[in-house]
């Protein structure tokens, strides 16, 4: 079979590379334009996907849109048998969608119709989710809303962060996608649609999204700091308005009584909503570097009663 791969971040890279590995004919990589970084905006970074493309001797396109006859007239001409899409970043408008025979193959990481869209695994976690999954879906025009080939659950353990689940979610997807391609070519597949009535939408993940309301239980709170976990961080506000970002922390059975005070030093102890508080684990202090929290207590001047937060920034 030959396939055009569209994916960009660290998700899609052991779909794409479980393709290469079997065997299948990969026509090309279509990935996201390379970003600028730095304080100038002169250092320009490739995707991972392109990373992959480039150390496999396969071809890459990074159109700016998929929308023009130009781009849409060089993925005729490749003349794909499928179209494998792994979180790519962008639409793929109707004439894309009907240029290939089998059609075009999305993976992505949610059991649908629940959570479609852009941040499905960050928010599972955020919303106290126990059990997520892989779908691999026939594209249509809408979004996430094609008719469903396969599907796998995967377990939320307690510790898991949106960076320990997506490393074992994109792997998860790299074989069940090869599983579908298999019983696709055989014709085995049997197409599923899905049910509007259980469809719900993961938009997409924003800083002000990682800002702790202490008024939440710690339980959600808690949630909030793994699925925020690598980005953007949960953050809050200590004295003098300076931002701390909170990377790890764990439930606290010491009872509260004001959200965000803090009850406790060593372990750093803080209260939430309903009664509950949590233990902040390791942190980061605007300018500084990531630490433990009893290093951060040590060296920076933090008292029991001291709040967390700033209204002027809810």
């Amino acid at each position: 079979m030959k396939i055009i791969f569209m994916g960009t971040p660290d998700f899609a890279v052991p779909t794409f590379q479980k393709l290469i590995d079997n065997g299948y004919c990969i026509l090309g990589a279509f990935t996201q334009p390379d970003k600028p970084v730095g304080r100038k905006q002169h250092e320009l970074v490739f995707s991972p996907v392109k990373s992959c493309a480039i150390k496999n001797n396969i071809k890459i396109f990074q159109p700016t849109t998929l929308r023009s006859d130009e781009v849409i007239g060089t993925i005729k001409a490749l003349e794909p048998d499928a179209i494998v899409v792994a979180a790519y970043g962008k639409i793929l408008p109707k004439e894309v969608l009907n240029i290939p025979k089998y059609g075009c193959i999305n993976v992505h990481g949610s059991l649908l119709p629940k959570y479609r869209g852009a941040a499905p695994i960050q928010r599972s976690i955020i919303n106290g989710e126990k059990v997520t999954g892989i779908t691999t879906m026939l594209m249509d025009e809408g979004l996430d809303t094609g008719d469903i080939l396969l599907a796998k659950e995967i377990e939320i353990l307690e510790d898991d962060t949106s960076e320990s689940l997506f490393k074992k979610m994109s792997h998860a997807g790299a074989n069940l996608l090869i599983e579908t391609i298999k019983l696709l070519e055989n014709n085995k597949l049997i197409r599923i649609k899905q049910d509007e009535l259980l469809a719900s939408y993961s938009g997409i993940i924003k800083k002000i999204d990682a800002k702790i309301d202490w008024n939440k239980l710690s339980k959600e709170v808690y949630n909030l700091i793994r699925g925020m976990n690598p980005w953007p961080i949960a953050y809050t506000y200590i004295k003098k308005n300076k931002l701390l970002k909170i990377y790890k922390a764990k439930i606290s059975d010491m009872p509260s009584n004001i959200p965000g005070e803090v009850l406790n030093i060593n372990p750093l102890i803080i209260s939430c909503g309903g009664g509950t508080s949590l233990e902040l684990s390791e942190v980061q202090l605007e300018g500084k570097k990531r630490i433990k929290a009893e290093e951060f207590t040590r060296g920076y001047k933090i008292l029991k009663n001291d709040l967390l937060g700033d209204r002027r920034y809810s």
